[in-house]
């Protein structure tokens, strides 16, 4: 089914996590995608050994040392790596330095390019999934003389992969309209490695591959995001960072994270086996039918329910929030987005679901 696209202009942006809500009635939060071990005892430790000696210091503003580490888990050279204070400041970054006139974004997809982009003055023009499956085809004719594009994968909040699709999209976009492309849950599929554009990166003088530690490595409170494209358009993207944009604190854990190695495929494992089990469990229900996903979340639909008012319902009854996915563009009201954790809190978020179960 074609989702109809509705877009709410200069409105700002709805997210999940326990601060969306009161935090006092949140027992689980299945509203965050983030990797189900949490954050690396390595990046803990070294936060804990490092904080007299970082915190009154000014932190080097170019992120040597994480670059590094960047650069080695990458097999990327340094000066092709950006870092930012999360993701979420070098998607506005991109649409500062490169959303003039018109960009063009899929929709639903993560509602900070459509935010950024109308900040930075850009008409956007959206081009509606099919069956949450990106038109590549619609986003080709649709890039013509634009200025940007905005690509997610695997897409927020649908959770599928539409690798070939993007890679027909850069091969066939004119070289002077910027790519944005949002990896930044890639780290938790199947198979990454066939999933990413990383490895194409020197082709496409267009593109700026965006990464997180947020999700992958579950530092979400620390900020850490970066991006991946030629020194040259780098220089251009990071035109607007501000000295000091990424804290000691912050940097030591990423580096302290990725030399954690075992931490991701750990991740991967569990996210694989959890979410068969969670998606199967709920397809049992009567009043939830979830979608199909290749990330570490999945879309639910309510058969009928009000999203807002299922969410809110739930977290006053159960205590287990979940992702109300109306305040996505083009997304309408009758669906939730709920992540895939650790089998304890799988059932626990089943056992929730159950209680509002019709059948």
């Amino acid at each position: 089914m074609e989702q109809e696209v509705v877009s709410k202009e200069m409105r700002a942006c709805a997210h999940g996590g326990v601060y969306s809500v009161n935090p006092n009635l949140v027992r689980l939060d299945c509203s965050s995608s983030i990797n189900p071990l949490g954050t690396p005892r390595k990046a803990i430790a070294a936060i804990q050994k490092n904080a007299k000696s970082l915190a009154p210091m000014y932190p080097d503003s170019e992120c040597r040392e994480l670059k590094k580490s960047l650069s080695r888990y990458l097999r990327v050279d340094p000066e092709w790596i950006s870092a930012g204070n999360g993701a979420m400041e070098i998607i506005y970054w991109f649409a500062q330095a490169f959303a003039k006139s018109r960009v063009v974004i899929p929709a639903p997809t993560f509602c900070e390019y459509e935010l950024a982009s109308h900040n930075a003055g850009a008409e956007v023009a959206f081009v509606p999934l099919r069956n949450f499956e990106f038109d590549a085809d619609e986003i080709i004719e649709k890039a013509k003389g634009a200025d940007a594009a905005f690509l997610c994968n695997p897409n927020n909040p649908t959770g599928m992969l539409a690798t070939r699709e993007i890679r027909k999209i850069i091969k066939s976009v004119d070289s002077s309209t910027k790519i944005l492309l949002d990896e930044c849950f890639i780290e938790l599929v199947d198979d990454p490695d066939a999933s990413s554009m990383i490895n194409m990166i020197e082709k496409f003088d267009n593109l700026v591959i965006l990464r997180s530690l947020t999700k992958s490595f579950g530092l979400a409170g620390l900020r850490v995001g970066y991006s991946i494209c030629n020194p040259s358009l780098a220089d251009k993207l990071s035109a607007n960072k501000i000295p000091w944009n990424v804290n000691g604190l912050a940097q030591a854990a990423g580096v302290a994270a990725l030399a954690q190695k075992k931490h991701l495929p750990r991740a991967r494992a569990i996210v694989k086996k959890e979410r068969k089990f969670l998606h199967d469990s709920i397809n049992r229900l009567r009043s939830f039918k979830p979608s199909r996903s290749d990330a570490n979340f999945f879309l639910v639909d309510l058969q009928g329910g009000n999203s807002t008012q299922f969410r809110d319902a739930l977290l006053k009854k159960t205590g287990v929030l979940v992702r109300d996915c109306s305040t996505f563009t083009g997304m309408g009201s009758q669906y939730i987005r709920v992540a895939v954790k650790a089998h304890r809190e799988n059932l626990q978020l089943l056992k929730a679901l159950e209680a509002f179960d019709r059948g």
